[in-house]
């Protein structure tokens, strides 16, 4: 166990004290909570007020990785991997984090009251979500608007919502013309947030400037109209079936893969499966089977050529088809880009002459860990599954991890704390 009764905690390390944080709080978690709930109370209270002191340090030490570009030395393509993958955090949180560390420089006061324990971490996240699509001098305004907000005890949902319309709100107090709601939203450039909900489903949340809204209203508007009279789909239920037929390319076949055992198509009940892993029900599955016809997956029988040796260098249609439903995501381990956005590799590099162009040679990689793979093999191991060959792939940490970051001029680094050693 770590004590640090006897620690000058003005000259431990940065290491340290992350050591005997970690040492408490191990200690800690094992600890059967007392009788009193008064006293749990207090308790939480202190501990809360604890992990948000937690909380800003993890926001600092996270900007300076953010801003090297470490996690790219390490073969995650971003912040929001690496911590997906290295901490277990949910996407949401991860990104919640990364946002936060990318604003402390944007927002001076916020900072600093968190800092100093004065600003909780969900107000300060809250904060950080409202401004990051704002410009630096909009950013300052809202920073302001959203602490009176704070200290006039609204809670962070509140101040969330505020945060949405900041950009009407910082106008009306400047005393300038409103836009319409439509386009006084902040944002330069289109974008869309989209969540996978429990049941495989998904919501999407979004955006779009004049030209590409000109693009929806021109491509998805003429599909939008009612079927006929019997129809009675509300506008919104029609455009999300609209926006299906278009992604789906209309008229023009759609390429899905279904999973399924052969007694699934004939009356079982076994689920069938999407190639990202999402279960489909029997009765669901023999529906789209039906609808969508049944192609079989041969692997080198037949007349799919699934074995092309060495004279041919990229997978054809059926080979790709074989592997997205072995592959639902990126062979790397932890990397969770869908397989069927991923390029196929050649396990052993085709260039090389080690890997032909053979169904048990080839996996599915996305594009920036293809390229680390190639550029940084000895930072790759791969490992293959002698059941269902699949291969995974496994993250070397670089062999020259340095023990303290070069100083850095990018502000995102401005407001970190001060007088640490960051000494790994």
């Amino acid at each position: 166990m770590c004590s640090v009764t006897d620690m000058d905690l003005g000259e431990a390390s940065t290491q340290e004290l992350v050591d005997a944080a970690a040492a408490i709080a191990a200690e800690l978690a094992q600890r059967s909570a007392p009788d009193s709930a008064a006293a749990c109370m207090k308790l939480a209270e202190t501990l809360a007020a604890a992990s948000d002191a937690h909380e800003a340090a993890l926001a600092g030490f996270i900007a300076r990785v953010d801003a090297t570009g470490e996690t790219h030395r390490w073969g995650f393509p971003s912040t929001q991997t690496w911590l997906r993958s290295r901490l277990g955090m949910r996407d949401a949180r991860a990104k919640e984090r990364v946002n936060l560390a990318r604003q402390l420089h944007r927002l001076p006061t916020v900072t600093a009251l968190l800092l100093s324990g004065e600003l909780s971490y969900g107000y300060a996240s809250t904060v950080a979500d409202a401004v990051s699509r704002l410009n630096d001098d909009d950013c300052a305004e809202a920073e302001t608007l959203l602490l009176e907000m704070v200290e006039q005890g609204f809670s962070a949902g509140k101040v969330a919502a505020f945060g949405r319309r900041i950009r009407e709100v910082i106008a009306e107090r400047d005393g300038q013309e409103t836009a319409p709601d439509d386009v006084q939203r902040g944002y330069e450039g289109s974008w869309i947030t989209s969540t996978r909900s429990l049941d495989g489903g998904r919501y999407i949340n979004g955006w779009l400037n004049a030209e590409d809204a000109a693009i929806w209203d021109g491509t998805l508007g003429p599909l939008t109209k009612p079927a006929g009279p019997d129809d009675h789909r509300d506008l919104a239920e029609r455009t999300a079936a609209a926006l299906s037929s278009v992604l789906a390319g209309g008229h023009k076949a759609t390429k899905v893969t279904l999973i399924c055992d052969l007694d699934t198509l004939t009356g079982g009940q076994a689920p069938a499966r999407l190639t990202d892993g999402t279960p489909i029900p029997a009765a669901q599955a023999r529906r789209v089977a039906l609808a969508a016809g049944v192609s079989p997956l041969l692997l080198g029988t037949g007349n799919t050529p699934l074995y092309l040796g060495h004279k041919v260098r990229f997978a054809t249609a059926a080979q790709r088809q074989v592997l997205e439903t072995l592959y639902p995501t990126c062979a790397v381990q932890g990397c969770e880009v869908p397989g069927i956005l991923c390029e196929v590799d050649h396990v052993n590099g085709w260039a090389l002459g080690k890997s032909p162009t053979d169904i048990d040679k080839l996996a599915l990689c996305c594009g920036w860990h293809n390229r680390y793979k190639h550029t940084n093999p000895q930072h790759i191991h791969t490992r293959q599954d002698p059941t269902t060959g699949r291969y995974l792939y496994l993250l070397h940490p670089p062999s020259d991890t340095p023990t303290a970051h070069p100083p850095t001029t990018d502000p995102r680094t401005a407001y970190l704390p001060t007088g640490l050693d960051w000494a790994a």
